[in-house]
Parts: C-alpha cells; sequence; structure tokens
C-alpha cells in the first residue's frame, strides 16, 4: 500500500462509494430480473460480479500502479484496435443484433460491447494527439479539421450500428478536452452547427430520435408506447416521495418499469431511497466529478490533464444523460448509469478509467 499513498486519496474515497452504492442499487434493482426470469438473472449476476466488480477492481489496482504516460506511446495502436474490434458488430456469427441494432460480440461464454473499449481508446489517442499539437491547435488545419475527421470517422463506426448515444458521449468529451487544448471559440461554434445539422439530419432518417425529443416535451404523448417508458419512471421516481419505499421495495421494478437493471435503474433508486437518496447519488457524481476535474487542472503534464479531463466527462457526462432522460429534462437514449447499471464490460471499463485518474493524481506534479 506504500505505492498508493500518493493517490489523490477523496477521488479514491468517492470512486467507492459509487462502486458500493451502484452495487447496492444494482442488487436491489436485479431482484425484478430474479421474478421475470432466474435464469437470465444468474448470468446477468455472474457478469456483473466477476467481470465487472472483480476483475474491474484488479484493472483498477493495475492502471493506479501503471504509470499513465506509457499508454501515450500506444494510444493510436489501441485506437486503431479499438475500431476494429467495434467493426466486428457487423460480421455474422460474431455480432448480436438486438432490437434492431448491432453493438454487441459473442464470445460464447461472454457477450460485450465493444463501443465501451473505443470511448477510452479514443479519448487516450486524442489527449496524445493534441498535446503533441501544442499551439497549432488553434488553426484550421491542424485542429478543427482533424477534429471534424475523428467526428466522421466515429460517426461512420457508430451511428451505423447505431449508437447515438456512445457516440454523442465521446464527442462531447473530445470537444471539452479540445477547448481546454486552446481551440477557437469560432472553431467550436462551427463544430456545434454541424451537430445540429447532423441531429435535425438523425430525425428525418431515424424517427425514434424525433420522437424521444417529442416525448421530453410531452410526456403524456403515446404513454402506452414511445413514452411508456418515460412515464413508469416517473411513477416509480414520484412513488418515491421524500424518503422512498426503503432498500429491495421498489414495486415497478418487477412489473411495469422496462430495464430497471439497465438505464432505469436511476428510477429504482428515487422510488426505494426517495428525493433524498436520488439527491444523494447525484451529490456523488458531482464531487467525482468535481475531484476528478481538480486533478486534471493540476496535472503540469498536457498529456495527463487532457487524459483525465476527457475521462471525467466521459463518465460524468454519461450519467447527467441517464439522470436527465429518466426525470425528462433530457431525450430518453437509453445510455447505462456508470457504476450502477446492468454491464460487466461497463463496469470493468469505468473502473479501468478511474485507475488511471488515479494514477494521473499520483504523478501529477511530475
Amino acid at each position: 500500500m506504500a505505492k498508493l499513498g500518493k493517490i489523490n486519496r477523496w477521488f479514491l474515497f468517492w470512486t467507492i462509494i459509487l462502486v458500493v452504492s451502484g452495487f447496492f442499487i444494482f442488487s436491489s434493482a436485479s431482484l425484478g430480473e430474479l421474478a421475470r426470469n432466474e435464469i437470465k438473472f444468474s448470468n446477468i449476476a455472474f457478469n456483473q460480479i466477476f467481470y465487472g466488480l472483480f476483475l474491474g477492481s484488479i484493472a483498477c489496482l493495475f492502471f493506479a500502479r501503471v504509470d499513465y504516460r506509457i499508454w501515450k506511446k500506444y494510444s493510436f495502436v489501441f485506437f486503431m484496435g479499438s475500431i476494429f474490434l467495434t467493426l466486428l458488430v457487423f460480421i455474422p456469427g460474431i455480432g448480436i443484433e438486438h432490437g434492431g441494432a448491432k453493438r454487441w460480440i459473442d464470445l460464447g461464454f461472454v457477450s460485450f460491447q465493444p463501443a465501451e473499449f473505443l470511448k477510452i481508446a479514443f479519448i487516450m489517442y486524442f489527449a496524445a494527439w493534441l498535446s503533441r499539437m501544442k499551439n497549432k491547435v488553434g488553426t484550421i488545419s491542424w485542429g478543427l479539421a482533424p477534429f471534424l475527421l475523428f467526428f466522421s470517422l466515429l460517426a461512420a463506426v457508430l451511428l451505423t450500428q447505431p449508437d447515438t448515444d456512445t457516440f454523442a458521449v465521446i464527442i462531447f468529451a473530445a470537444l471539452a478536452m479540445y477547448i481546454a487544448s486552446g481551440a477557437r471559440w469560432r472553431h467550436v461554434g462551427i463544430i456545434l452547427i454541424i451537430g445540429a445539422l447532423l441531429l435535425y439530419a438523425l430525425c428525418l432518417v431515424r424517427p425514434y430520435v424525433k420522437q424521444r425529443i417529442e416525448v421530453m416535451l410531452n410526456p403524456s404523448l403515446d404513454s402506452q408506447t414511445t413514452g411508456y417508458q418515460l412515464n413508469q419512471s416517473l411513477i416509480a421516481i414520484g412513488s418515491g416521495g421524500v424518503w422512498g419505499r426503503g432498500f429491495g421495495q421498489s414495486i415497478q421494478k418487477f412489473r411495469y418499469l422496462p430495464e430497471p437493471i439497465g438505464d432505469s435503474v436511476f428510477a429504482v433508486a428515487a422510488e426505494e431511497f426517495g428525493f433524498v437518496g436520488a439527491s444523494i447519488l447525484i451529490a456523488i457524481f458531482i464531487i467525482f466529478a468535481l475531484q476528478g476535474l481538480k486533478i486534471s487542472s493540476g496535472t503540469k503534464d498536457n498529456f495527463g490533464r487532457l487524459l483525465c479531463l476527457g475521462i471525467v466527462i466521459l463518465i460524468v457526462f454519461q450519467a447527467l444523460i441517464n439522470i436527465g432522460g429518466i426525470i425528462g429534462i433530457l431525450p430518453l437514449t437509453g445510455i447505462p448509469l456508470p457504476f450502477v447499471s446492468h454491464g460487466g464490460t461497463a463496469l470493468f471499463i469505468t473502473l479501468v478509467e478511474a485507475g488511471i485518474i488515479m494514477n494521473i493524481s499520483r504523478n501529477s506534479r511530475k
């Protein structure tokens, strides 16, 4: 433990709080799955505990010990490898299609979403690339044009699955890193305009994107079809009141709430722990973000500073999208809640990301 002495202990503390809180919330939410399908529940519980919590914790300790600067050298290889891995979802027999989306790879003994690896691999490579560009980032040739190239590459890989949620999270994190590295605001404005045009185009070619926006603006719209999940989430949150029904006492998770262990898990937490418990969970994510940003701002190495910033935005923006969608202030996307929702791969990668930030905090003054 002497080697871990220089880790930012507050960041470590709040990471542990999120992991423990997430496990208890997931455990309660998964009771709904147990009531529906006992065999499926066993597989879900094993994947979450073994691949996510157990292996993820080991990986977190590993990445917390290994100097983060070594990943800069191999970042391009990681990025290209993650692109190749993500493209495998389109190969019959390897990729799995669920709900009209091709986002998973089946290895027989386990299935996973390769886009989770793409998120951290791209952020790592983009941080390395920005740190090399230095003062050139504010130019069109070495700043705006490459960003739009990355934008197009990720769109081609992710929007064809389709995985709009992951694409949005990565681009938002990349944009924050781009701004922090010295981008010109007019270039940022151009990117935002292109993003708005892309969103408009998606609304035209994919009606469900438009429907999600309409449901957000009017939750009572199609309450039994496109608006069903949002309405059931709001019922769960409202029935929790101030203090909640109590741990394990959610009613909505058994019959009414879609994906109670997935993107609707925050609604289960709000029903069982009430407004107070839900507010505490949000506060923990905010403190986690502030601690991460503090580490980023105190890091002298430009690569470490941008990498830490990108990872923090990846995690916290995903939480914002999930919670915002469940309470109806953002379109419902289906993106999971970090540290809490089902997904062994997602939890594993999130703990890897936390481990990298811990290592950056150890070496931030060097």
